[in-house]
């Protein structure tokens, strides 16, 4: 699939802003006033800036607002509709606790719970698609809301969580990356089943369908170098998890080593997101002749 900038950013940065805002509905770390203030205006410049990216992806920008109309159906609408209540949510329990020192338990669970549920619309509107067998696996969702979890987790100060969220993000990532490399193989499509003219025996292609590109072969397909992939999955495993999780462990934890900390699991995570759809192979690809 083709990596675009726009929804890597829609992911990565509503994912890091959801997770943050998980846990102060949790009341980790307890807070108020205008430190409480800056907590929640980062959280929602993440998670409100990253669904503002995701509108730069549409083919119709002004048509947005149509996509709530198909939570029935649509896992992109049901994300639409979590997240608007996930953020109103949020914004009732965060103005109490800012303004009135007002501490309503009960509404900041809803709040963390519906984060969690955010985010898992995000990632079954890749997760539900069985045309990209890379992204039709149970570690998925799983990835989205670990990345989302450690992210929160790091920029809330909650240490210990944030080791413990990172090595199993780690561990899953790497398990995700082997499944999915032999998963267009096991799904069983070939070019006979693109086309569907497997009933008629071995089918070729006799030339491209197409002399030039199209929305399909920019949108759906994409090559990545096996060398250079390879490199990049080494370089987000490294940064996303190996570096902080030994910085955790072995040095003194303090406000730079956290910074310097957060800064590279950033970095990991967008290097990996890239990964993430660069890698995906799409059924389309092969009525191209390109995968």
């Amino acid at each position: 699939m083709h990596p675009a900038a726009s929804v890597i950013i829609f992911t990565s940065l509503s994912g890091l802003g959801f997770g943050l805002l998980f846990f102060l509905g949790l009341d980790r770390p307890v807070v108020s006033g205008w430190v409480a203030f800056t907590f929640f205006l980062i959280a929602y410049a993440l998670a409100v800036g990253g669904l503002l990216a995701s509108t730069f992806h549409l083919g119709n920008p002004q048509r947005a607002m149509k996509a709530f109309s198909q939570w029935r159906t649509s896992w992109l609408s049901r994300e639409g509709v979590v997240s608007v209540a996930t953020l109103l949510v949020m914004g009732l329990y965060a103005a109490l606790l800012i303004f009135a020192d007002i501490r309503i338990a009960p509404l900041g669970w809803l709040g963390s719970a519906l984060c969690i549920a955010t985010v898992y619309c995000t990632s079954m509107i890749y997760g539900q698609l069985k045309t990209v067998p890379r992204w039709n696996m149970s570690t998925t969702p799983a990835l989205f809301i670990l990345y989302s979890l450690a992210g929160g987790a790091l920029l809330s100060a909650q240490l210990p969580f944030a080791l413990f969220a990172i090595v199993i993000l780690t561990a899953i990532q790497i398990l995700s990356w082997a499944r999915g490399d032999m998963s267009f193989s096991q799904a069983g499509h070939t070019i006979e089943t693109a086309t569907g003219l497997g009933a008629l025996g071995k089918v070729r292609l006799l030339e491209a369908p197409h002399s030039g590109e199209n929305y399909l072969t920019r949108e759906m397909v994409h090559v990545i170098g096996r060398k250079h992939g390879q490199k990049l999955r080494v370089i987000a495993t490294l940064c996303l998890g190996i570096i902080p999780v030994a910085m955790l462990l072995f040095f003194p934890v303090n406000h730079f080593s956290v910074v310097l900390i957060i800064i590279l699991h950033v970095i990991g995570l967008f290097v990996s997101r890239w990964l993430f759809f660069a890698e995906a192979e799409h059924v389309v690809g092969l009525y191209y002749d390109k995968r």
